[in-house]
């Protein structure tokens, strides 16, 4: 019975290591064995010299899910597959359960349906100005603007509130929540 087991592949590998499963699978005769290969990945959005880029970025890099039956075969055709570091549990590796990997599918698909914003940054935020005039000062996000890249922070000068526009998402560092 095919069960789903989790493959640990060098990082940024992931789609190399699943097109040469896909592509030899049928020549070793593992077409029956392994059915199908899964890179959990996402949309990202983010915003670089004032245009915005959409990226696929891996959820666990490094990691690749594989639904196949496990036995000395598949094993041996998984471990040569140039790139595979191994499986997740070393030589006795545990498949998911099945709860698990329905939860897990149901993240994947809710990941597919949207772009994630790479900058997580809100109104009302407390962020450190990293870089430009106001460097190291401490402020509130007033504004976001994604399509643009650019926020706008209220810093403290001199005991008097000031709005400082247009810094980019990475010139900012958000504060973490205590």
């Amino acid at each position: 019975m095919h069960k789903w087991y989790v493959v640990q592949v060098i990082s940024g590998k992931e789609k190399r290591v699943k097109k040469a499963i896909d592509d030899n699978k049928e020549d070793a005769g593992m077409k029956d064995l392994v059915e199908d290969i899964v890179v959990p990945s996402e949309m990202v959005s983010e915003v670089k010299m004032g245009e915005q880029k959409i990226t696929e970025k891996r959820i666990w890099p490094g990691y690749i899910l594989v639904k196949m039956v496990l036995n000395d075969e598949s094993w041996d055709f998984i471990k040569k597959i140039n790139g595979v570091v191994g499986f997740l549990g070393g030589k006795n590796p545990t498949p998911l359960s099945e709860k698990e990997i329905s939860e897990l599918m149901r993240y994947l698909e809710e990941k597919k349906e949207k772009v994630v914003h790479k900058h997580k940054v809100e109104i009302g935020d407390t962020v450190k100005i990293i870089d430009g005039v106001f460097v190291n000062f401490i402020g509130t996000v007033i504004e976001v603007n994604r399509e643009k890249g650019r926020v706008s922070v209220m810093v403290s000068i001199f005991g008097r509130d000031t709005r400082v526009d247009d810094l980019e998402f990475w010139q900012v560092e958000e504060l973490i929540k205590e």
